[in-house]
């Protein structure tokens, strides 16, 4: 492959016979707190919430709302009330007032007042109209009814949105289908000021819920990943790690250069062999086989720009040619780039 260093083994086992120095041993010690939180900020920079379709639903006793979500992420805000979150994974919790339900990927829910109240509305549906009380505001009243539901005992917030970035991706395929997390008093404010904006018909109006989304979404994947039953991926541990943590956002700066194992361990400052063990040892896979993946998350989100093409898209994650990369890109994917594409632009 002409310009690409896209070697999955022949290059990572290089120099394997290197000796490493003093200063080689010494980098790969244990990180602390500080190196942790580094490689967390690394990931939360490439969250943004794009194309956010949000909705306040206010509701009295009884009530069940059935929710088929299309979009790879959704969140559930608690505001006012308790409701129950019921996943199609199997997931039943009680969301107090503060509490954030995360739902990855396209699934079906239900929120309601008893879990074993059938839903009464599917909110998908053209009815639901019926319900509209407000800007972004529906409004249910036992069987379900508008404007008197109004001030409903229960108010949740749901938004359905996409994240763009590689990085975010994988980090957000890490996470279970369903997981709740509780508000704390200092980050409540913000799911009350997402409550009151969600009902606003101004300018900038969808800005300023996505970056409240943005916030939210943040806080809730720090406070998921701080759990001692979070299963974090290897690579995102590996971010905190002396020496592989700088070869791997090295990789995520600039996945259109044609790195070498000897170019990353100058950056990790080690040998070649020092950071071959040692990333293989951590990630899982070889440095080079990683930047190969890696390249292919980058293009799968170009693909889906409108203005993109297979060339254009090979050059900036490091492929001369078109061909080259579509070989790539369908051994890691599984499919063909042009059909990747065409699906993500009918998403």
């Amino acid at each position: 492959m002409a310009g690409v260093a896209d070697l999955t083994g022949v290059a990572d086992i290089a120099g394997a016979a290197d000796m490493e120095s003093a200063a080689d041993m010494a980098a790969v010690a244990t990180v602390g707190d500080v190196a942790d939180i580094d490689a967390l900020n690394d990931l939360l920079r490439g969250l943004r919430a794009q194309r956010a379709e949000v909705c306040r639903s206010v509701a009295s006793p009884p009530w069940a709302l059935a929710f088929t979500e299309t979009t790879p992420f959704t969140l559930v805000a608690a505001v006012r009330g308790d409701t129950w979150l019921l996943a199609e994974d199997g997931t039943q919790v009680l969301l107090r007032p503060g509490s954030l339900g995360l739902i990855r990927g396209p699934q079906r829910f239900v929120l309601a007042d008893d879990p074993s109240m059938p839903p009464q509305l599917e909110v998908t549906e053209s009815d639901c109209a019926e319900s509209l009380i407000g800007t972004r505001t529906y409004g249910f009243t036992g069987a379900w009814a508008g404007a008197g539901a109004a001030d409903g005992e229960a108010l949740v917030v749901v938004a359905g949105y996409s994240v763009d970035g590689g990085v975010a991706a994988r980090l957000l395929n890490a996470l279970p289908a369903t997981f709740v997390v509780t508000c704390d008093d200092e980050h409540c404010p913000t799911v009350d000021v997402l409550a009151a904006e969600v009902a606003k018909d101004q300018p900038g109006q969808d800005i300023v819920l996505e970056r409240l989304l943005d916030l939210l979404l943040v806080y809730a994947l720090r406070e998921w990943f701080d759990r001692p039953e979070a299963k974090t991926p290897a690579w995102y541990r590996a971010l905190g790690d002396e020496v592989v943590g700088p070869a791997l956002r090295a990789m995520h700066d600039e996945p259109q250069r044609a790195w070498t194992v000897a170019e990353l361990a100058a950056r990790a400052g080690v040998s070649r062999a020092a950071l071959a063990r040692r990333f293989t040892a951590l990630v899982g896979v070889p440095p080079l086989t990683y930047l190969t993946e890696w390249r292919m998350d980058v293009a799968a989100d170009l693909l889906s720009k409108p203005d993109a093409t297979v060339g254009s898209v090979a050059r900036a994650v490091g492929y001369a040619d078109g061909f080259a990369f579509s070989t790539a890109f369908k051994r890691v994917r599984g499919v063909r780039p042009s059909d990747h594409r065409v699906v993500a632009l009918q998403a």
